[in-house]
């Protein structure tokens, strides 16, 4: 970065043509909110410029105080030299248009689960106002228990996590929402000191990238916790014990929603006589699966 150029940003519009120019100079990588260098771009100029976060246009032609270029210039680059996910830099992610505090004690909230329960599951849920109990496995933030809270308002929703430092992140974003009539956060190895209990929706978005893979994630993915990402060998170390317990905390009509990634073939390989629903998001077709109680009872 050129600082004596910097007096030459005038505007909104010439510190979002400097910004991507700078992410694609500095090869940045992106999949924490954003999958490209504009949308992140956008994002990291309008939460500087303290600016409604859907509403760049009337603003591109708009002068910046020397201040406000300060600061956004400061901000990315803090981007640039930390190669830090964006989230950890604002303090917040957001999904399905809802906004949530994080930091490095859990991964960047992104899981396209949030898509589904922003349609209550239809149609594998019929009714949401018939849901009464629904388990989050694995919620670092906090963010699909609060999703599944707001799709299910006559639910009461446990958010599990190992992690007690992604516990605290939980509870101040179910704290954030007002839901902490609704939604209990509790500290479990999965469901190993779980009371026993029946939901009627278990969500769950484990650790499933694998060996090979974790060695070679960019430098953005390496500043969340690894716990949080590490699925052993094969990607399916957590998901074989989630498959294995899961039923005995399911009730007769539950089902279970879980995210895999991009281990479509490993989980093939490894549960080869498991037959699930692949539900379909924007971003793909067999990154997240759907399977009944029954399914699972050996």
């Amino acid at each position: 970065m050129n600082p004596s150029a910097h007096k030459e940003l005038f505007t909104v519009r010439d510190l979002l043509r400097y910004t991507i120019s700078q992410f694609n100079a500095n090869k940045l990588s992106f999949g924490h909110g954003s999958d490209n260098a504009w949308d992140e771009a956008v994002y990291l100029l309008l939460h500087a410029l303290h600016l409604p976060l859907d509403m760049l246009d009337p603003f591109l032609d708009a002068h910046v105080l020397t201040s406000e270029r300060e600061r956004v210039l400061n901000l990315l680059e803090r981007r640039i030299t930390e190669r830090a996910p964006i989230a950890y830099l604002t303090g917040e992610a957001w999904l399905q248009g809802h906004r949530f505090r994080v930091d490095k004690r859990v991964i960047v909230p992104r899981s396209p689960i949030a898509e589904l329960l922003t349609e209550g599951l239809s149609p594998w849920v019929a009714e949401p106002g018939d849901v009464r109990s629904v388990l989050d496995l694995c919620t670092g933030s906090g963010c699909l228990a609060v999703l599944a809270a707001l799709a299910y308002p006559n639910a009461r929703v446990d958010a599990v996590d190992l992690s007690e430092d992604a516990l605290e992140v939980a509870n101040e974003n179910i704290e954030l929402f007002d839901l902490s009539g609704r939604v209990s956060a509790l500290r479990s190895d999965l469901f190993d000191q779980m009371p026993e209990r029946e939901y009627d929706v278990i969500v769950c978005n484990p650790p499933y990238v694998n060996a090979q893979a974790m060695e070679t994630l960019p430098a953005e993915y390496r500043h969340e916790p690894p716990m949080a990402l590490a699925g052993g060998p094969d990607g399916m170390d957590i998901v074989r014990r989630v498959l294995r317990d899961a039923a005995r905390f399911m009730s007769p009509a539950g089902i279970l929603v879980l995210e895999i990634g991009n281990e479509r073939e490993n989980f093939d390989a490894a549960f080869s006589n498991i037959e699930p629903i692949w539900l379909s998001t924007e971003g793909s077709d067999d990154q997240i699966l759907l399977l009944t109680r029954d399914q699972l009872i050996p």
